[in-house]
């Protein structure tokens, strides 16, 4: 595992039925579909020789429709699902070695889970509520209080410390959720589509909130969704998962420029590039250009290489010149009109 690295999951496989060791290995010997196995042995492939690792401080959001295995996926990090075959280390443990009493300790002390159903205690107050983590430690209640109204103040929702989970609406809800998933103080926090309930509106407010407290508080996170939208202003990276495979990882740029396949492709048709792509993934070298188009104007605009396209194409309505890019002060593309038009166009690199 690498130092940075904090998540390592490894052929990951999850089989539903009588017989997961069974139909595992006729997969590994013979091949079957998913339908086959199905069919064979009546058993249902969860997972299917899932691998990835996510880094220390990442959001990684894994995406995909219903029974893609995304949320079946996540529920290995922490053995709510015993996996038919694989290894998971977390911060350098192996969690399948764990025995119960090691299991419980690693989940209440390594891990915060934020459901899409809030899962809060009707007759708890909300203090009480976020404290609750806590008082499973068995941390005095004084100091449990204290650390608990210290992330409610984070999660602005110190005013309703008195009230039960009733009398809040469904966002408020589920960012006491939240407080209470962060009152451990995790490693890693899990959270399986946890906006997905509320409002349009208001889960943009909470998706813009869970990026102001990430930048905070530097969670490791894994975040569940079937909402590409939300995974591209979320995630540090994506990986998108379809019957238990996972299809393609990467940056939203990567995903959005270079789709592994049709289904991907399909997937991302209608994704705005404006605020994904980025000046280096829309640059010619400047070798090339120089050997087409001749010398640039010495007063070309520049930008740096983590430019948007959308400030991009507002740089061009402007000025015709071409654009220099630059990394680390040194030139390394060059992007003209055409090469934005084709990027809005066709979302296509250009070579």
């Amino acid at each position: 595992m690498h130092d940075d690295t904090v998540i390592e999951i490894s052929n990951v496989w999850k089989i539903f039925g009588a017989k997961p060791e069974a139909a595992l290995q006729a997969i590994r010997d013979r091949g079957l579909t998913k339908a086959e196995v199905l069919r064979e042995f009546n058993a249902v492939v969860g997972v299917a020789d899932v691998s990835l690792s996510v880094n220390r401080g990442e959001i990684f959001c894994i995406m995909g429709l219903s029974g893609s295995g995304k949320s079946t996926l996540v529920r290995h990090f922490n053995r709510l699902l015993e996996p038919t075959a694989g290894k998971i280390e977390i911060e350098g443990i192996d969690v399948m070695g764990l025995g119960t009493k090691e299991l419980q300790q690693f989940r209440n002390q390594k891990i915060g889970m934020v459901f899409q159903n809030f899962a809060l205690m009707p007759h708890r107050s909300v203090l009480d509520n976020v404290a609750m983590p806590l008082e499973i430690r068995q941390v005095a209640k004084n100091e449990r209080m204290r650390q608990a109204a210290a992330i409610l103040d984070i999660v602005e929702l110190g005013a309703w410390a008195s009230k039960f989970a009733h009398e809040l609406s469904g966002g408020m809800q589920q960012r006491v959720g939240l407080a209470r998933a962060l009152a451990a103080n995790p490693d890693v926090l899990l959270m399986d589509e946890p906006f997905s309930a509320l409002d349009p509106l208001i889960r943009r407010q909470l998706q813009d909130e869970f990026i102001r407290l990430s930048k905070i508080l530097k969670k490791t996170t894994v975040f569940i969704t079937h909402d590409l939208d939300e995974a591209v202003r979320i995630g540090d990276r994506i990986a998108i998962m379809r019957d238990g495979k996972m299809v393609q990882m990467g940056t939203a740029e990567d995903i959005v420029m270079n789709p592994a396949d049709e289904y991907v492709a399909d997937f991302v048709a209608g994704i705005s590039r404006l605020k994904v792509v980025h000046a280096k993934a829309v640059m010619r070298p400047i070798e090339t250009y120089i050997a087409s188009q001749g010398a640039l104007p010495a007063d070309a605009p520049r930008v740096q290489s983590e430019e948007t396209l959308s400030n991009l194409i507002n740089m061009a309505i402007d000025d015709e010149s071409p654009i220099l890019v630059e990394d680390g002060g040194k030139s390394v593309g060059v992007i003209n009109r055409a090469d934005l038009l084709r990027t809005v166009i066709e979302g296509t690199e250009v070579s």
